[in-house]
């Protein structure tokens, strides 16, 4: 399968134009709470069903308005996983959104390739498998992000089959894991099962480690912390810049794709909360700081926030409110704050409540999806961040 741009291409040629945030005043701030949030959450993610669905009883979306010539029926799996993310982060504040989330859940297992892929372990192909697709390659971060879902609807309600299904999707995301002492700099998760691409990513190991961290504060199970902490150290010794940042990937000839992605600084520092909360070492909370503060120096003080996809954008900050969580700072979600109300007034059609970052002005489902998690996790309290990663 070819790779499809919105996974690593940066999207939007209009973005790097925007390279400033507003600033909020107090009052602003005042009028930005959670019933705004909620209420701008819920009108993204109505426009998002309105314009996305299919109406073919599959639970399925199209991957953007308007579609392309050789647009597919369905959107690829990460698209998809990000819709199904907004409809958890929406029921996490709004119950009435319960059903709406019980439909995505059963949506996503179109993608569950029940028989494996090259590591003969389950888990979610790129596109939907049959009687809706022919399915597709797997690929490590796809499932990883599902895990995480799950694992936080398993910490906001004890549902006991979400955690059995992260459980699956860790078994897989382990054996991923690059075993060949030839190559350069051995160890690491690959980015995907595909043989077009040998790349071991930061996005490829560190949500892996922050899925076993999960796991592990849940099950009390060592092994867990075990893989979480080979993940760690691997991304930590071979993708770490000297600033503290974290570049893409690096190849099995040891070249390193050196570009800074706004979700890979984010993880990281979800792995270091959630360390710390595990072991009790400050050290982790005070490297998570250290990386959250280089993160928002070269994002938002920079200027480069809206080089950077909403959907990375999402990921990045909840990340952040995962820190803010453990030090009880408000600093990254007045910025997350900021950072959508700035996409809200610049980038929102009111006419169809369709957000546009690409030129030609159409919308991903990715991008729209993005866009109502992050005003519904700014509707959540605080005492809920914990559950992010």
């Amino acid at each position: 399968m070819p790779m499809y741009p919105s996974r690593r291409v940066m999207v939007g040629s209009g973005l790097a134009a925007m390279t400033a945030m507003a600033t909020t005043s107090a009052a602003a701030a005042e009028r930005s709470g959670p019933a705004r949030a909620l209420a701008r959450a819920v009108a993204a993610y109505s426009a998002l069903g309105r314009h996305f669905g299919t109406n073919d009883g599959s639970g399925l979306v199209r991957e953007q308005v308007p579609a392309a010539a050789d647009d597919r029926p369905y959107s690829y799996e990460w698209p998809y996983s990000q819709v199904h993310i907004a409809a958890l982060d929406l029921t996490a504040v709004d119950a009435t959104y319960e059903s709406e989330l019980a439909e995505r859940a059963k949506a996503q297992e179109h993608f569950w390739h029940a028989a494996g892929g090259t590591t003969k372990l389950p888990g979610y192909d790129s596109y939907p498998v049959a009687p809706h697709g022919s399915g597709g390659d797997m690929f490590y971060d796809d499932n990883e992000w599902v895990g995480l879902a799950k694992v936080q609807r398993h910490l906001q309600t004890g549902d006991a089959a979400a955690l059995a299904r992260a459980k699956e999707i860790f078994a897989l995301v382990r054996s991923g894991w690059d075993t060949d002492t030839s190559h350069a700099a051995p160890g690491g998760v690959f980015w995907t099962q595909a043989d077009w691409s040998q790349d071991r990513n930061t996005v490829s190991n560190m949500p892996g480690a922050q899925l076993a961290l999960r796991l592990h504060q849940i099950t009390g199970e060592a092994d867990y912390l075990d893989w979480a902490r080979r993940f760690y150290d691997w991304t930590n010794t071979h993708l770490q810049s000297p600033g503290g940042l974290y570049w893409d990937h690096l190849d099995l000839k040891g070249t390193v794709e050196k570009t800074f992605w706004s979700y890979n600084q984010g993880v990281p520092v979800g792995v270091n909360v959630l360390l710390y909360e595990v072991t009790r070492d400050r050290a982790y909370l005070r490297r998570a700081e250290r990386i959250a503060e280089a993160a928002y120096a070269y994002y938002v003080t920079r200027g480069r926030l809206f080089t950077q996809p909403v959907y990375f954008n999402s990921i990045f900050f909840k990340n952040l409110l995962l820190l803010e969580s453990a030090t009880g700072k408000d600093k990254y979600h007045r910025a997350m704050s900021d950072y959508a109300d700035q996409v809200w007034s610049t980038m929102r059609d009111p006419a169809t409540g369709l957000v546009h970052f690409n030129a030609p002005g159409g919308t991903e489902a990715i991008q729209q999806a993005a866009f109502a998690q992050i005003y519904a996790v700014l509707a959540w309290p605080r005492a809920k961040w914990r559950t992010l990663y």
